[in-house]
């Protein structure tokens, strides 16, 4: 798979400094927004305020991610299942549609990041429920557990159609491999400008 994860080494571990000393800013210029979208989901839907999720992390190792709650308290009644799209999903109430396209509903991933389960920039960790299939079907899909998570990556700003096939899957797959073995400062940034651009546009979901 010529993936030589060595020659990577070093800019991983700068890139962990990097999303620790990035951690105090963001979550300064952040937490203002913290009572307003509190407030907006108890005005809107009934159930609490931040939810949480089991995630697939670096390694295939698992953990919790917590985001404020942009769906409607029995959203997953019948099983987990992908957001086709957040302008049109009947599980997002009117307040989290917007919190979603505005990418708001995430702000608390940046204790996931402090804690090193997420970087700013790599592959989106995906819920074990959809990991295990895709590994039976796709092996290589274990690759992208090679990096560390993150808030956004290359699949994310390259591939906006939601990936609710196995087709989607297998060409987010391949933005996701050429991100782990192309990763550097510069695509990390490209990455940065290019999410940005998204969200202000509202694309994606």
């Amino acid at each position: 798979h010529h993936l030589n994860e060595q020659d990577k080494a070093w800019y991983d571990a700068f890139k962990r400094w990097a999303d620790i000393a990035l951690t105090i800013p963001f979550t300064l210029g952040t937490l203002v927004f913290y009572p307003f979208v509190a407030l907006a989901i108890k005005l809107s839907s009934a159930g609490p305020v931040l939810y949480s999720q089991t995630r697939v992390g670096r390694h295939g190792k698992r953990f919790r991610i917590w985001k404020f709650r942009t769906m409607h308290a029995d959203a997953e009644k019948e099983g987990p299942q992908f957001t086709a799209d957040a302008k049109t999903d009947p599980r997002l109430f009117a307040v989290g549609r917007i919190m979603r396209i505005l990418r708001l509903d995430e702000l608390p991933q940046i204790w996931n990041v402090l804690r090193g389960d997420l970087s700013f920039i790599g592959p989106r960790p995906e819920r074990p429920e959809f990991v295990e299939p895709l590994l039976e079907r796709m092996p290589h899909y274990a690759l992208r557990h090679l990096a560390r998570p993150g808030l956004t990556g290359w699949a994310q700003v390259m591939f906006l159609t939601p990936n609710t096939t196995l087709e989607d899957n297998l060409k987010k797959l391949q933005y996701d491999l050429f991100y782990i073995k192309n990763r550097s400062p510069l695509l990390d940034l490209a990455i940065l400008l290019k999410t940005v651009g998204i969200v202000l546009r509202r694309q994606g979901t």
